[in-house]
């Protein structure tokens, strides 16, 4: 609790004069006053001095003269001198050890109630020095007779094990907190499990503290009757984490916590819930699920009651627990019923919710309260009612009809905002049930001229593209889209370019004229995607029209309206997390954890930083993850695998006599980190450039053939490339253009080819490369795709960028931010390899790796290996950690490498 929090609690109504004093030298005076020879005028003083610390003044000046008004009998000036020191401590350490002798003497007062402030007050001063003496006073206070001192002193030990946990371990207060778990009081169990709940949750490792069996458990339901509403929630979810060991202890357990469901408090509530939702899926008596179900139903609806912020936090847990188990809310879609004074952000999940538990046997209820949403004053709210209405058509077949003639009765209304949202959700109906709902289309064509939205715009002119050879008009309808084409949003001149494609498709003789303007419109862009888009249809059209018909025209998947639902993996996971800040986000904790409560997590191999040596001490490997790779889809439109990487003759492998490097499910090629990476650590006097591999055959690039690499030199990145011409004919008009890709690179300069390129000719082209184009990830992520332009149309390749050539020369991190930035690592974006055959020793290691730009911060000699820890830094500021394990030997035929790259600070930016 904060410090001023406290303060109120200590200062009664009558003390408001303390709070309104302004007198110059006022500092000087308290100190005269804290050293008076009376009494009431230091109780007085020390008053003052808390208003003036509560309202933000300081007075850390007077701290020894506060200090010297401890030695008292007067609790009330007692707790206020207490409450001084845990403000003002921390910036005054040194004189706070001045108080060591008075707390360990309180420690043992007669007076539980001071014995208790005592061990209060010292688990609340962080400060190292003092948890040093709090040792012995605590562990007197954990075996105290008095119940609420020893409550009291369990909530100590998670204090001390926040400043200090190998103390707490090594003083063994963890196994005397366990044994408080038996204790004849209910509230010091209660604090015991909070406690170690804190503890647990705090720990590098994250594993309960205390092994939970049926006999704790059944201790801890006792105590649950007994202890205060906070006690029960963390009991509660002490029993959530706890598996039974058959389905009897389970219904057994469900029994005895059911009364909680008629808790006052609604977080007391919702653990309950939480542990109810768990044990129903380890219970397979239908009978029983059935029950728990119906006792469910009540309180959940009861918490709809509650002012609107606890209403927010229910409302999305209900969201959770309706798309597991819908039956327990499937009577009560009326609870859910928007009232008019509800805030938007209540209104909103309600209609959520509500659309969640629609069914055959409520639509008709619901479809009449979302169209009298639709005559709402909030926007916002009126939109998602619209969109509320095609979600219902796509989730109920049978209702769909009275669906759609909602929406056009809604669009009658001519509002704008009405009529816009309409159109775009009865397009996904369109998707869901093609060739049944076209009559309308003449309608829709009538609110042509209102739509102003983008999206509203894309989805009508989709619906006229699909249904181009029903509408009569529907070239007419296009082309007045296409002369303001320039000024469009993106979104609308994708689908006005496929709308048009598809008309030419299916009434050639009536659009060809409409089909090349847009053609030449879309080519002549900035934006890429369009661009791209563009020029595969051209291709299309001009190579196989049968072709295009079968890719443009191809069916397309039906709409589902389960595409919002959670993951069911992630809803197991959230479930398991009811009440908690993770069931408000919808994500999991580890998503947000770190950011929010700055929790540490555990380095992935036990060494910590050494103040003497600036090394490392290695103790133990663990085992490591893959790292994730990511589909994604091929943007271009055109066959883009990666041509393999066939060398030349122009630059032969410097690895080809090495052996493979063993793979997990990625290989170290997926991450650029293959043979370009080996071949960093070979034996070579400078920074590795990876050969020239064939990335375009002739036969592919119509005579033009294509063999490149890519090289890091003076800081910069450029794109080395040998083009020879094996047609007949001179190429000309050389242009290059690559696809948004993991790290953003770009061409920085034009490409410089000479031209022409005279049959059977070559030239070596070298072009510079930036980071500062738009990202995209990639499958592998160092893919590129690359087209380039010549003479004789648009030729398409990809290739594969070395990892190396990202690393740049300020990656040498600094070794205590090294060491905290690996504990902060999620241990999902740890990878290991193993490197075979690898002649170097450590020395070697290090120069090599430092040419080409890998850092190494510590080297440490760990049993029999050289250990080196190193940091890279790539051009988009992302960083990866190394770790290179190299076994000792007389000599180094055989080596075997384990390199962990564990992730990158900014590695969501590509993977998530």
């Amino acid at each position: 609790m904060l410090p001023h929090a406290v303060s109120f609690s200590i200062l009664k109504t009558g003390d408001a004069k303390y709070f309104t004093t302004t007198k110059k030298g006022e500092v000087f005076e308290l100190k005269a006053e804290l050293n008076s020879d009376k009494k009431e005028r230091r109780r007085d003083a020390v008053k003052k001095v808390i208003a003036a610390m509560t309202v933000g003044k300081d007075v850390s000046a007077l701290f020894p003269d506060v200090l010297n008004c401890m030695q008292t009998d007067n609790l009330e000036l007692k707790k206020l001198v207490y409450l001084y020191l845990m403000n003002y401590a921390k910036s005054q350490p040194d004189l706070a050890i001045m108080a060591i002798n008075t707390f360990v003497k309180d420690s043992g007062d007669a007076n539980p109630l001071i014995r208790a402030l005592a061990i209060r007050t010292m688990g609340c001063i962080r400060v190292d020095k003092i948890s040093e003496y709090l040792c012995d006073p605590l562990r007197n206070c954990l075996k105290d007779n008095d119940p609420y001192v020893k409550k009291t002193a369990a909530v100590c030990v998670a204090k001390l094990y926040d400043i200090n946990p190998q103390l707490v371990e090594d003083q063994g207060f963890l196994d005397e907190l366990k044994e408080l778990l038996s204790d004849s009081n209910q509230m010091v169990v209660a604090n015991a499990v909070a406690a170690l709940s804190e503890i647990t949750d705090s720990s590098p490792s994250g594993t309960p503290l205390v092994w939970m069996d049926s006999t704790a458990i059944n201790k801890l339901l006792i105590a649950l009757n007994e202890c205060a509403e906070w006690g029960q929630i963390f009991i509660l979810d002490s029993v959530a984490n706890y598996t039974p060991q058959h389905e009897l202890e389970a219904q057994s357990i469900c029994e005895r916590i059911i009364p909680r469901l008629a808790h006052a408090n609604a977080a007391v509530k919702l653990s309950t819930v939480k542990v109810l939702m768990k044990y129903m899926e380890i219970i397979t008596d239908a009978e029983f699920v059935n029950m728990l179900t119906r006792k469910l139903t009540p309180p959940l609806v009861t918490l709809l009651a509650s002012e609107p912020e606890l209403q927010y936090v229910a409302l999305r847990n209900i969201n959770l627990i309706v798309q597991k188990r819908p039956e327990i809310l499937k009577r009560e879609v009326k609870a859910f019923f928007v009232n008019y004074n509800d805030p938007i952000y209540i209104k909103l999940e309600k209609l959520d919710i509500m659309i969640r538990l629609t069914s055959k046997e409520n639509i008709g209820q619901v479809l009449s309260e979302l169209k009298e949403y639709g005559s709402e004053v909030d926007v916002d709210f009126v939109r998602k009612s619209v969109r509320a209405i095609g979600r219902c058509a796509i989730k109920v077949e049978e209702f769909s009809e009275r669906c759609v003639t909602t929406l056009l009765e809604l669009i009658q209304t001519k509002v704008n905002y009405v009529v816009q949202e309409a159109v775009v959700v009865i397009k996904d109906v369109f998707r869901k049930y093609p060739n049944k709902y076209e009559g309308i289309i003449g309608i829709l064509c009538e609110c042509l001229d209102t739509l102003d939205e983008p999206e509203a715009r894309a989805s009508m002119i989709w619906i006229i593209g699909e249904y181009a050879e029903r509408i009569d008009n529907a070239g007419d309808l296009l082309e007045g889209f296409l002369h303001g084409f320039a000024d469009e949003n993106i979104q609308v001149q994708l689908q006005l370019l496929t709308a048009i494609v598809k008309l030419f498709l299916k009434r050639p003789s009536e659009s060809q004229e409409l089909v090349q303007q847009v053609l030449s419109l879309a080519t002549q862009t900035d934006n890429p995607d369009l661009r791209d888009r563009g020029f595969i249809y051209w291709r299309l059209l001009s190579a196989d029209p049968a072709a295009a018909k079968e890719v443009v025209l191809s069916e397309k998947p039906l709409i589902l309206d389960e595409m919002d639902l959670l993951e069911p993996s992630l809803l197991d996971e959230l479930l398991c997390h009811i009440s908690s800040l993770a069931s408000v986000y919808h994500k999991p904790p580890s998503a947000f954890m770190d950011e929010v409560s700055g929790q540490r997590k555990a380095l992935p191999i036990g060494f910590q930083f050494s103040e003497e040596t600036s090394s490392l001490d290695a103790q133990s490997i663990d085992s490591s993850e893959e790292c994730p790779v990511v589909e994604v889809e091929d943007l271009l439109g055109v066959d883009m695998a990666p041509t393999g990487f066939e060398y030349g003759p122009i630059g032969q492998s410097a690895t080809s006599g090495e052996s493979s490097v063993d793979l997990l499910s990625s290989s170290l090629d997926e991450l650029g980190l293959g043979n370009p990476f080996l071949c960093a650590l070979s034996a070579i006097p400078a920074p590795y450039s990876s050969p020239k591999a064939l990335w375009l055959p002739a036969a592919k690039g119509k005579g033009l053939e294509i063999y490149g690499t890519f090289v890091r030199k003076n800081q910069e990145i450029y794109m080395e490339m040998t083009l020879t011409n094996q047609s007949t004919d001179a190429l000309s008009d050389f242009a290059i253009q690559f696809n948004k890709n993991s790290f953003g690179v770009i061409p920085a300069l034009p490409l410089q080819v000479p031209s022409p390129l005279p049959p059977n000719g070559s030239c070596e082209v070298s072009l510079l490369l930036s980071t500062t184009g738009s990202i995209q990830k990639t499958n592998p992520l160092n893919n590129l795709q690359v087209a380039i332009k010549n003479s004789v149309g648009v030729l398409y390749f990809t290739c594969l960028i070395p990892m190396h050539v990202f690393f740049t020369g300020d990656g040498q991190m600094d070794r205590r931010v090294f060491l905290s930035t690996w504990k902060e690592l999620p241990a999902q974006h740890e990878v290991q390899y193993t490197l075979e055959n690898m002649a170097l020793n450590p020395d070697i290691v290090v120069q090599k790796m430092k040419q080409n730009n890998v850092f190494t911060i510590a080297r440490q000699h760990v049993e029999d290996h050289d250990v080196l820890y190193q940091s890279i830094k790539l051009t988009n500021n992302l960083w990866i950690l190394v770790e290179i394990r190299i076994p000792l030997g007389e000599s180094f035929p055989t080596v075997s490498w384990l390199i962990f790259f564990v992730g990158a600070l900014s590695m969501n930016r590509i993977l998530s």
